[in-house]
């Protein structure tokens, strides 16, 4: 009994060996088949997702002539507006148009209060009429004063004149030795002091008739003044009855009765709705290409009218740059200031490009990936695409698609993972 027990020992020791063997062999292989697995399982590309057919958006690539538009939303505006301040500060009395008014140009629209201006208006006239009673009186008296001296004046000619015929009688007697040489030579020189005060009391009186005309030029510059002032005061006291200005009508009137206005406030607002011009909001990505001259639609929701870019703004404004463009032809039924409009401009007609509809993503001159449908129609693979020139709703083909080649326009971003759609 001992010597079997004794040959039992080995026997069990070799199968628990065996049994540890074979079970580390099989967590090798176990491990083996798990890494061969995760390395198959890496390589494996993703599963193909299903798109339905009917949410996609596609389109067939072209060869032919493209026309590059550029589109903008914006408003019709009037060409002439007349914008209408308040002269003084005045407080609103009556309002007598409304917008939306046909109005003259001598139609008062609103009448206004201002009575410190009315009674600087009457001052202003009572001044004018004192200026000229007093240049009348000023008139008179310079007037009074030359009389003086040509009375002074033609004293002395009287007494020169009768100086010179004595002289002259002096002479004659002289030379028959009836006079003497002394009285001879008193009457001579009373005659010379004469005549000498004559052209004396002469320019005397010319300086007078100078010094006269220039005491009135300065009292009639003052009355003139007045006269200025005083029609100034009466245009105010006028503007208080505010007129339109020019025919057209009544656009704006943001003032209500009983407000108190400041000088220089805009009370109205007048235009001619006749003549109107379409200001457009351009992306300012878009508004490279835009130049002076180039032709537009404009679409007022009532019609087609056409027209002509004329100004483009050169500061941007949230993202967008002011275009105008002048209207050709008659407006259309409905067409009115402050109206949403929309414009295409006209950038370029291509005569012979590759293109297609364009996507709800990538910029011109850039390279995306596009999907493009398979001929079966099943499948959709995704294509390097570069685009060149651009247009309101189609893109320049440069590489990557061929006339025929149908792709996918609507946004796929939710697939950049892929390379591969199903279509179903």
């Amino acid at each position: 009994m001992p010597a079997k027990a004794i040959m039992d020992i080995p026997r069990s020791s070799s199968v628990k060996r065996k049994k540890l063997i074979r079970r580390a062999i099989f967590l090798v292989l176990l491990g083996v088949a798990v890494l061969l697995t995760s390395l198959g399982l890496s390589r494996l590309k993703p599963a193909a997702p299903a798109v339905e057919a009917s949410t996609i958006w596609p389109d067939t690539v072209k060869r032919g002539p493209m026309v590059r538009q550029v589109r903008g939303l914006g408003t019709l505006v009037p060409k002439d507006v007349l914008w209408i301040p308040a002269v003084t500060s005045d407080r609103v009395e009556r309002i007598l148009m409304r917008p939306g008014a046909k109005v003259g140009p001598d139609t008062i629209l609103l009448v206004l209060s201002n009575p410190e201006l009315e009674l600087q208006a009457l001052d202003a006239e009572y001044a004018v009429k004192a200026a000229e009673a007093e240049y009348n009186g000023l008139k008179v008296r310079l007037e009074s004063q030359q009389l003086t001296q040509q009375a002074e004046l033609a004293r002395i000619q009287s007494e020169f004149y009768q100086s010179k015929l004595q002289a002259d009688r002096d002479e004659m007697l002289a030379k028959e030795g009836l006079l003497a040489d002394l009285t001879l030579h008193l009457s001579r020189s009373t005659s010379e002091q004469l005549e000498q005060r004559q052209r004396i009391e002469e320019k005397r009186l010319e300086i007078q008739a100078k010094s006269n005309e220039a005491e009135l030029a300065v009292q009639r510059a003052q009355i003139d003044k007045l006269r200025a002032l005083a029609e100034l005061r009466r245009s105010e006291v006028e503007a208080l009855k505010v007129r339109a200005g020019a025919a057209g009508v009544l656009q704006e009137l943001p003032v209500q009765v009983g407000q108190q206005l400041a000088a220089g406030t805009i009370i109205a607002k007048v235009a001619q709705p006749e003549r109107l011009h379409a200001e457009l909001k351009v992306p300012e990505t878009q508004v490279k290409d835009v130049a002076i001259g180039q032709p537009a639609q404009i679409d007022t929701r009532n019609g087609i009218i056409p027209g002509t870019v004329s100004r483009i703004d050169p500061a941007v404004r949230e993202g967008t740059v002011t275009v105008d463009v002048d209207l050709i032809g008659e407006l259309s039924p409905g067409a009115r200031p402050d109206l949403s409009v929309e414009g295409i401009i006209e950038i370029e007609r291509l005569a012979d490009v590759v293109y297609v509809g364009r996507p709800a993503f990538g910029q011109p001159n850039s390279t995306v990936g596009m999907f493009r449908i398979e001929e079966d129609g099943k499948t959709a693979v995704r294509v390097p695409v570069k685009l060149g020139r651009s247009s309101v709703n189609t893109i320049e083909i440069v590489e990557g698609l061929k006339p025929g080649d149908r792709v996918i326009l609507s946004d796929t971003s939710s697939y950049d993972g892929y390379d591969r759609i199903r279509l179903k």
